[in-house]
């Protein structure tokens, strides 16, 4: 069987998101997983082929005046048109580092990922408030579920 790729597109600028890419990518590692491999690429060096060679994808971005990153909404803009067509069905996750409630950001994203036919195998995750440790912990479940679905091929 050959290695499925889980592609992780996540604006990490300050310390703590960057603990949430590296909890994603830890869980998405986890020993049990053995047909996935999880690579991040931030926003702006994310392209299409790697979307195009994803067979699924975590979103991951912080609130910014009620929005996605700039970073994020850079790499849908670049990213949409070339993939629409051919990513149909892609499994995706999204979460979000928010600072107020999230719902600005989750509704613009999920808009554009209804645009593209993605399909959640999730609700996102809404990290609120101040930084809390178990927010880390809530990134590598999630980054866990994910391999774990394309593992067994559930998703």
């Amino acid at each position: 069987m050959s290695n499925k790729r889980l592609l992780i597109v996540a604006h990490a600028p300050s310390e703590n998101t960057r603990k949430l890419v590296e909890a994603v990518l830890q869980g998405a590692s986890h020993s049990d997983i053995e047909q996935v491999e999880a690579l991040w690429r931030p926003p702006l060096e994310a392209v299409p082929e790697d979307v195009l060679q994803a067979d699924a994808i975590i979103l991951g971005t912080t609130e910014n005046l009620g929005y996605m990153s700039g970073a994020l909404k850079d790499f849908f803009d670049r990213c949409y048109y070339p993939v629409l067509e051919k990513k149909q069905g892609l499994p995706c996750a999204l979460y979000i580092r928010a600072g107020m409630d999230g719902t600005g950001t989750r509704r613009a994203i999920e808009s554009i990922v209804t645009g593209l036919r993605w399909q959640w195998v999730q609700d996102p995750l809404i990290l609120k408030g101040e930084w809390q440790e178990s927010f880390a912990d809530q990134a590598y479940d999630l980054g866990l579920y994910v391999a774990a679905g394309l593992d067994n091929s559930i998703f």
